[in-house]
C-alpha cells in the first residue's frame, strides 16, 4: 500500500504510520501522548516521521524537531536545542514568544547566555528547572495549537536528554502534544543506557511503542520503482537489471535496497556488506571530492560550509566541484548553510575507514578551528580526546562541564568533570586550566552527582576527597556539602551531622560558616536535637549577617521558625518565616523551603486566607523560575491545593488538581496524585474510582497510604461500605507512629465506619485511645499545643464515638462543628450535619431546621454531592423544605441510607454511573422497586453480577476486597429473596440496573 507525499511516496508503512496518526490525533484532541518508533538503521525511521511531520503540520500542528548526535554524552541537550534554534527563527511563529520568555531554554540558543550567572546560584536545581521550562513552554503552545515534538536518534541520546523525555512522558496529561522518539533497536546492546528508559515508558499509559519490520518483497520492489521513478535511482534500472537479485540482497531493509541499487546502476560488483557497498560508492569519487567527504565524516553528521572550507584548505571552486559531486551522488545532501551525510550509517562507514593517523591529523584540525570560532567546549573536548591533546581536552573538559551544570545538565557536567580529573595528573601544570585545582573540580563533579539525583556518588566522592585533603577550609567546605548531601538524600544521620559538626569546628568566620552552621542546624532537627539545633540556627544567623552569606541567613531562619512552632510561639514562627520570606536569598531552593513552611504554619493554625496568599506566591515563584515540579514546587502546589479544599474553593483546587496526573507511575506522582482525591471524594466524581485503582499500586509508601488510602476509606463510607473503610483504616494505622497528628483523622474516619455499623467494643475504645494519645504526645515527649485542625479532628472522633455508643447529644456535635470554625468550610458542614440530626432525635425541630439548612447551602455550594445527598435524605425524612431545591445532588448513597438520588454535582457534571447518573444505572423512568432495600453499593454489586462478573471481577471494579464482595452478595440474595446469582441477575435486569461495566459508577 503506497502513500504519496510531495517528495516521495511512504510505501509498506500504512499499519505503522496509522498508529503514530493515532496518538497525534488524540494529542489534537486533548490526550497527550507519546510514540517510540524503533528500528533497525535504514529502515526508515526517519522517512516515517518526516511523512508524520508533514501530516502533522497540514492538520494545523507546530512542528519541533531535533536530532541527537553520535558524540556520546558530551552535547547536552542537543535535540531540544536544535528544535529550539529552528523553530524561534520562524518569523511570527508561536514558538519564538514562548522561548525568549524563559531565560532557561533562551540560553539553549546559539549566542545567548541570558541568566548563565544567575543560574550558578540555583545549584542543582538548574535542571528542574529547564525542565520547567520545557513544560511549561509546550503548555503555552498548546493552547493555542497542538504541537508534535520529534526527538531523533534517541540511541545517541545524552543523559538529560533521556530524562526530559522521561519527565515529559510522566507530566503531560492533558495538553495537546504529541512527543515522537525514535530509536535503533540494532544499537541497543544489554548494557545501552536507552534500555531501562525504554521499558520504564513503555509501561505507562500515555506511550505507543512502534516497531518498523523489514518490508515484505511486493513493497520492496515497489519502493525500488518508485525511485526508479522519481530519479533516485538510474533510469532503466528496472528493466535491464529487475529488482530479485537486489531484494534478497536487501533483506526488507528500504536503506540497504537503494544503495544496491545505486551501485547496480554504477555496474560495479555489489560487495558482501553494507558498510562495503557505501564505500565502493564513495571509493568512485574524484581524489578531491573523496578526501572532502573524510573532512566532513570527522565533523560528524552535519557540518558547517566554513568550516568544511577551512579544515579541507581548498579554494572555493575546488570545494564546490568536490560537493557538486558528493552531493550528486546523494552521499551529502545540501541545508542552507552546510551539508549532512543522507544517512548516519554513510557518515560511520566512512569515519571507520579513515586511517589512524588521519582521523587524529582531522580531530585536531577541527579542535584548531573551533577553538578560534569559539565552538562549544563539550566538542571541543570530543576532538582534543581523539587528537590525543591532553592538555587540551583538560582544558574543554573543565569548560563543558562547568557550562553543562549551568544549563541544567548535571549528568553530563559529572561526566565532564570527572573526565578532567582522571586527566589531571597526565597534564604538567603549565598545561592546566588556570584558575583550577584538582580539589575545585572534584567538588563540582560532586555537585553534579547530587544534582543529577545520585547523592551516593556524590557522597562518596567527597569523601574520597576528605580523606586527601589537608587544607582546613578545603576540609570545612567537603564536610558542608557532604552533610548538605546526606541530609537531601535523607541518608545516615549521623555521618551528616558529624560531617557539618567537623565543618563548623573547621570553617573561618566566613560565608563558609554561615553555610556549616545552617547545615549542622538542619541535621541537627532532622535528628529530633531541637535545643541544639535552635542554638546552632541562632549563631549561623548571626554569622551570616555578618557575612552577608543570604543563603544561610534564610536556611537558619526557617530552622528557628520551626523550633518556635514546635515550642508553641506560632506569631513568633510566622515572623521569622516573614524575614526569610521577604527577599531573595540567591538560593531558590532554600527561598521555595520557607514559603512552603511559611504558608504550612498559617495552614496548620487555621489562618487560612494568610495560607492561600503565601502558597499561591510561592507557587507563582516556581512557575517564574520553571521549579513548578522541583520538590518544594511540588509541596507548594499541593499545600496550596489543601489550602482551597479546607476554604471551600473547590473550584480553584480542581483546577490545581488538573496536574495531578491519574495515570501514574512512580512513587512521586503517587503522591501527588493522593491530593486530587479531597475534592473528588468530596464531590462525588466518577474518576475517584480510577484514580484509586493506580494509587493502590502505591499503598506501601506512607504518605500515599495516608493520604489516599484515607480517602478511599472515605468513598467507601458514602457508599455504604463501612466494613471496607476499616480496612483501610486499619492498614494506615499501622504505618503511623503514635505520635503522628495525621493519626486523628484516620482514627476518626474509622470511628466514622463503626458508628455505621453500631459496633462498639475494644476496636471502637482503642481508636479514641489513639486519637487522644497523638493529640497529647508529639515525638518528645508531651505536645505543647495541637493546632485547630487537630483539635477539630479530635472533636470530631469524640462525636462519632459517642454517636457509636447511642450517647452523642448535641452538645457533643456542636464542639465538633465550632471546632472546625477556623474555616474549615466542608468538614464543618459535615459535622452540622450529624448536629441536626441529633438534635432533631431530642425535638428541637427548630433548631435542628436552622442547622441542616446551612449545612445545606454550604454543601450545595460546595457541589459537594454526597453530603448533599445524605442531608437531603434526612431533610425528607423530617419534613424540611430544601432552599436548595433546584441545586443538584450527586448520586451517591450517605452513609448507608436506602435511597439515593439521581442528581449531577453543583458543579455541573454527573456523578454516578449510567445514563441517568444512578449506582449501578438505575433507570430514570423506574421506581427502586424490590431493589428499594440495597444500598448504592449493593446495587452497584449486583449490576456487575448482572453483567457476569465473578467477586475478584467485582473487587477489581469497585476497589474492595474479594471478601467483602462476598458479604454484598450474601446480603444481596437475601434482600431480595433469592438463592443464587442467577436469580439475583434476572432480578437486577427486571428492575432495570443496567450499565455497570460503562466505568462511569462512583
Amino acid at each position: 500500500m503506497v502513500t504519496r507525499t510531495p517528495q516521495r511516496v511512504l510505501i509498506g508503512r500504512s499499519s505503522e504510520l496509522d498508529q503514530l496518526l493515532g496518538v497525534l490525533d488524540g494529542a489534537a484532541a486533548g490526550l497527550a501522548g507519546v510514540a517510540l518508533v524503533g528500528g533497525d538503521a535504514g529502515i526508515g525511521k526517519t522517512r516515517i516521521v518526516t511523512e508524520l511531520c508533514d501530516l502533522a503540520q497540514r492538520r494545523g500542528f507546530v512542528t519541533l524537531a531535533g536530532q541527537c548526535a553520535e558524540l556520546g554524552d558530551a552535547l547536552p541537550y542537543l535535540p531540544l536545542a536544535d528544535a529550539l534554534r529552528t523553530a524561534a527563527a520562524e518569523p511570527g511563529g508561536p514558538v519564538g514568544p514562548a522561548v525568549t520568555a524563559r531565560p532557561a531554554l533562551r540560553r539553549l540558543l546559539p549566542g545567548d547566555d541570558a541568566g548563565l550567572a544567575e543560574e550558578t546560584a540555583t545549584g542543582g536545581l538548574a535542571q528542574q528547572r529547564l525542565f520547567g521550562s520545557v513544560l511549561d513552554m509546550l503548555s503555552e503552545v498548546a493552547g493555542r495549537h497542538p504541537v508534535l515534538f520529534v526527538f531523533e536518534d534517541l540511541h545517541w541520546a545524552d543523559r538529560s536528554t533521556r530524562d526530559l523525555l522521561v519527565f515529559l512522558t510522566r507530566m503531560l496529561q492533558r495538553e495537546r502534544v504529541c512527543l515522537v522518539g525514535t530509536y535503533r533497536t540494532d544499537d541497543l546492546h544489554r548494557r545501552h543506557p536507552l534500555r531501562p528508559v525504554l521499558a520504564e515508558l513503555r509501561r505507562l499509559p500515555l506511550v505507543t511503542a512502534v516497531e518498523l519490520p523489514p518490508l515484505g518483497d511486493d513493497d520492496m520492489a515497489a519502493y525500488l520503482a518508485s525511485l526508479d521513478r522519481y530519479g533516485d535511482g538510474p533510469a532503466g534500472a528496472e528493466r535491464e537489471h529487475g529488482f530479485g537479485a537486489l531484494i534478497e540482497r536487501a533483506g526488507g531493509n528500504p536503506f540497504f535496497a537503494e544503495e544496491l541499487l545505486a551501485a547496480s546502476a554504477d555496474h560495479s560488483r555489489l560487495p558482501g556488506t553494507l558498510a562495503d557497498l557505501m564505500l565502493a560508492r564513495v571509493e568512485a569519487l574524484s581524489d578531491t571530492a573523496r578526501q572532502v567527504l573524510r573532512i566532513a565524516a570527522v565533523a560528524g553528521r552535519r557540518v558547517g560550509h566554513d568550516l568544511l572550507r577551512e579544515a579541507a584548505g581548498l579554494g572555493d571552486l575546488p570545494l564546490e566541484d568536490a560537493l557538486r559531486e558528493i552531493v550528486s551522488r546523494r552521499l551529502l545532501t545540501a541545508g542552507s548553510d552546510g551539508y549532512a551525510f543522507r544517512h548516519a550509517l554513510l557518515q560511520e562507514a566512512v569515519y571507520d575507514d579513515l586511517l589512524p593517523g588521519e582521523r587524529t591529523r582531522l580531530h585536531a584540525t577541527f579542535a584548531a578551528l573551533l577553538a578560534e570560532r569559539g565552538g562549544s567546549p563539550a566538542e571541543l573536548a570530543h576532538h582534543h580526546l581523539a587528537a590525543h591533546d591532553t592538555p587540551g581536552a583538560l582544558r574543554a573538559s573543565v569548560e563543558a562541564g562547568r557550562l553543562a551544570s549551568k544549563l541544567g545538565a548535571p549528568a553530563e557536567a559529572h561526566r565532564h568533570l570527572d573526565r578532567a580529573l582522571e586527566l589531571w595528573d597526565q597534564v604538567p601544570a603549565s598545561g592546566r586550566p588556570t584558575g583550577e585545582s584538582r580539589p575545585r573540580i572534584a567538588l563540582a563533579s560532586a555537585a553534579a552527582a547530587a544534582a543529577a539525583g545520585d547523592s551516593h556518588r556524590a557522597s562518596g566522592q567527597l569523601r574520597r576527597l576528605r580523606r586527601e585533603a589537608d587544607d582546613p577550609v578545603l576540609v570545612a567546605e567537603i564536610g558542608e556539602r557532604l552533610a548538605y548531601y546526606l541530609a537531601d538524600a535523607d541518608d545516615d544521620r549521623d555521618e551528616a551531622t558529624a560531617a557539618a559538626r567537623e565543618a563548623v569546628d573547621l570553617a573561618p568566620h566566613s560565608p563558609l560558616l554561615a553555610r556549616a552552621l545552617a547545615t549542622y542546624a538542619r541535621t541537627l532537627w532532622w535528628s529530633y536535637r531541637i535545643e541544639e539545633a535552635t542554638t546552632t540556627a541562632a549563631r549561623a544567623l548571626e554569622v551570616a549577617q555578618e557575612t552577608g552569606a543570604r543563603d544561610a541567613e534564610a536556611s537558619a531562619l526557617v530552622v528557628l521558625a520551626l523550633s518556635e512552632e514546635s515550642s508553641d510561639d506560632v506569631e513568633r514562627a510566622v515572623d521569622l518565616l516573614t524575614r526569610a520570606t521577604r527577599r531573595p536569598s540567591g538560593d531558590l531552593s532554600i527561598d521555595l523551603r520557607a514559603r512552603f513552611n511559611h504558608a504550612r504554619i498559617h495552614y496548620e493554625h487555621g489562618h487560612l486566607a494568610d495560607a492561600a496568599r503565601i502558597a499561591e506566591s510561592g507557587v507563582r515563584l516556581a512557575a517564574e523560575t520553571g521549579l513548578t515540579w522541583s520538590a518544594f514546587g511540588t509541596d507548594l502546589r499541593f499545600l496550596h491545593y489543601l489550602i482551597h479544599y479546607a476554604d471551600g474553593d473547590w473550584d480553584a483546587a480542581e483546577r490545581l488538581a488538573a496536574a495531578f496526573g491519574v495515570r501514574v507511575g512512580t512513587r512521586a506522582e503517587a503522591q501527588l496524585s493522593s491530593f486530587a482525591l479531597f475534592v473528588e471524594v468530596g464531590r462525588g466524581r466518577a474518576g475517584a474510582e480510577e484514580r484509586l485503582r493506580w494509587l493502590s499500586r502505591f499503598w506501601s509508601d506512607e504518605l500515599v497510604s495516608y493520604m489516599a488510602r484515607g480517602m478511599a476509606a472515605e468513598h467507601a463510607l458514602w457508599h455504604g461500605d463501612p466494613e471496607t473503610a476499616l480496612e483501610h483504616v486499619d492498614a494506615i494505622l499501622a504505618t503511623l507512629e503514635p505520635f503522628d497528628p495525621g493519626l486523628i483523622r484516620i482514627a476518626a474516619t474509622g470511628l466514622w465506619a463503626l458508628a455505621d455499623l453500631g459496633r462498639t467494643g475494644e476496636h471502637c475504645d482503642d481508636l479514641l485511645r489513639r486519637a487522644r494519645h497523638a493529640a497529647a504526645n508529639g515525638p518528645n515527649g508531651p505536645r505543647a499545643r495541637m493546632g485547630p485542625e487537630g483539635l477539630a479532628w479530635l472533636a470530631r472522633a469524640e462525636a462519632e464515638w459517642h454517636r457509636a455508643h447511642g450517647t452523642a447529644d448535641p452538645e457533643v456535635w456542636r464542639r465538633a462543628t465550632e471546632a472546625f470554625g477556623f474555616g474549615f468550610v466542608y468538614e464543618e458542614a459535615r459535622s452540622r450535619r450529624r448536629l441536626a440530626e441529633s438534635l432533631l432525635r431530642t425535638g428541637d425541630r427548630t433548631a435542628a431546621h436552622a442547622e441542616w439548612e446551612r449545612a445545606v447551602t454550604v454543601a450545595a455550594a460546595l457541589g459537594a454531592g454526597p453530603l448533599l445527598a445524605a442531608l437531603r435524605e434526612s431533610g425528607a425524612r423530617a419534613g424540611f423544605r430544601d432552599p436548595t431545591a433546584a441545586a443538584p445532588a450527586t448520586d451517591v448513597q450517605a452513609g448507608g441510607a436506602s435511597t439515593a438520588h439521581s442528581v449531577s454535582t453543583a458543579g455541573g457534571s454527573t456523578a454516578g454511573g449510567g445514563a441517568s447518573g444512578r449506582p449501578g444505572g438505575l433507570s430514570a423512568d423506574r421506581e427502586p422497586g424490590r431493589l428499594a432495600g440495597l444500598t448504592a453499593r449493593e446495587r452497584e454489586v449486583l449490576a456487575h453480577v448482572a453483567d457476569g462478573l465473578a467477586n475478584r471481577e467485582i473487587g477489581e471494579r469497585l476497589f474492595i476486597s474479594q471478601k467483602t464482595v462476598s458479604v454484598h452478595v450474601s446480603n444481596i440474595l437475601a434482600k431480595l429473596g433469592v438463592s443464587s446469582r442467577t436469580q439475583a441477575a434476572a432480578v437486577a435486569h427486571q428492575e432495570g440496573l443496567t450499565g455497570a461495566g460503562d466505568g462511569n459508577t462512583v
